[in-house]
């Protein structure tokens, strides 16, 4: 019987997943990780949810407490970057060094087993003309989860199995309720549990971060406004300025130096290029000379056309075949062919 570990989140995605790959014949072991103390999805109740799960399912049930690698990697990692004026994105971060790596480590020490399997919607392929292992969309692009997951290195996709990867949502739904799982009416959690257990960005931030008033100013410097820190704004907002324009004005730029926050009409916020670093490269070795791809700049947006241009190996610059809105630095940016992923980094700077 093949031995697999199942990251158990407690919500209906990662308990579908252990009940698909225990009907297939699967030896399951559930492992939920207590990522923060307080309630969120992942946590409280939810590893009283993955218990359930796993007692409904007849299957060992692990917990393990990385409550200090999560502050590490995922609450510093955020507060130091949106001190400096950047917008950092957690959720592929925490993915390599939070969720995946610590899993299949524990899954190897602790269970004899080198297989582990999460509820994420995205799939693996092995392509033997390249030796590589590849990261596919998922079928329901609505929930593509790849954007949080081009950051894997090739010896956790060797080892990783995502069963919802050819599902549609509405699928992983039905599944759950005909099996009766303790999850299956559970809602949809938010993208970031960092949000959902602090109430928002703001709240969570504000715990960590003193207020610091400082300048709302335009291109040229002219004061148009006051702010009471900048880690409350990023690039691309238009809502919540606070300050009263004829024309609709966006943050183009924060200026941690100086405290300030940078506005401007929607043309000062595109951008024609930007130079992304700690590039992984997934399904393709570091290229030597340009290559073509789409990207994509949030996870929710489309991916565009290309050129992107190798510097060294973790780091390149990507010229928009047109400029684009709101590139941000701290966000990943994620390059495509068709339905693989070809590598990504993150967003370091603008030009």
């Amino acid at each position: 019987m093949k031995k697999v570990v199942v990251g158990l989140s407690g919500g209906v995605d990662s308990s579908t997943a252990a009940a698909l790959l225990h009907n297939q014949g699967y030896e399951v072991i559930g492992l939920t990780l207590w990522l923060m103390k307080g309630k969120g999805q992942c946590c409280s109740e939810g590893m009283v949810d993955a218990a359930k799960i796993c007692e409904q399912l007849g299957v060992p049930h692990h917990v393990v407490d990385i409550r200090e690698v999560f502050q590490t990697y995922i609450v510093d990692y955020l507060v130091t970057g949106y001190s400096a004026g950047i917008t950092p994105l957690p959720c592929s971060q925490c993915n390599k060094a939070v969720k995946f790596g610590p899993m299949l480590n524990y899954a190897k020490e602790n269970l004899d087993c080198d297989k582990i399997a999460t509820g994420h919607y995205a799939r693996i392929n092995w392509n033997a003309d390249t030796g590589r292992y590849e990261l596919l969309r998922a079928f329901d692009r609505n929930k593509d989860q790849t954007y949080f997951l081009y950051d894997l290195a090739q010896d956790i996709l060797s080892s990783v199995v995502f069963p919802l990867g050819e599902l549609q949502k509405s699928d992983t739904r039905r599944i759950a309720a005909e099996q009766d799982l303790e999850t299956a009416d559970k809602p949809e959690s938010q993208d970031l549990c960092l949000v959902e257990s602090n109430g928002s960005m703001r709240a969570f931030l504000d715990k960590y971060l003193a207020p610091k008033e400082g300048e709302i100013v335009d291109v040229d410097g002219k004061i148009l406004g006051k702010h009471d820190g900048i880690h409350h704004y990023t690039i691309g907002q238009r809502k919540g300025l606070g300050i009263a324009a004829a024309e609709p004005l966006y943050v183009i730029s924060i200026d941690a130096v100086n405290n300030r926050v940078v506005v401007g009409d929607r043309t000062k916020a595109t951008k024609p290029e930007c130079t992304v670093n700690r590039v992984n490269w997934v399904a393709i070795a570091a290229p030597e000379s340009p290559i073509r791809a789409e990207v994509q700049v949030r996870y929710r947006t489309k991916p565009v056309p290309v050129t992107i241009i190798p510097l060294t190996n973790s780091r390149v610059r990507i010229v928009f075949d047109e400029p684009q809105f709101s590139i941000t630095p701290g966000q990943a940016a994620v390059w495509y062919d068709g339905e693989k992923v070809l590598g990504g980094g993150i967003i370091e700077q603008f030009t």
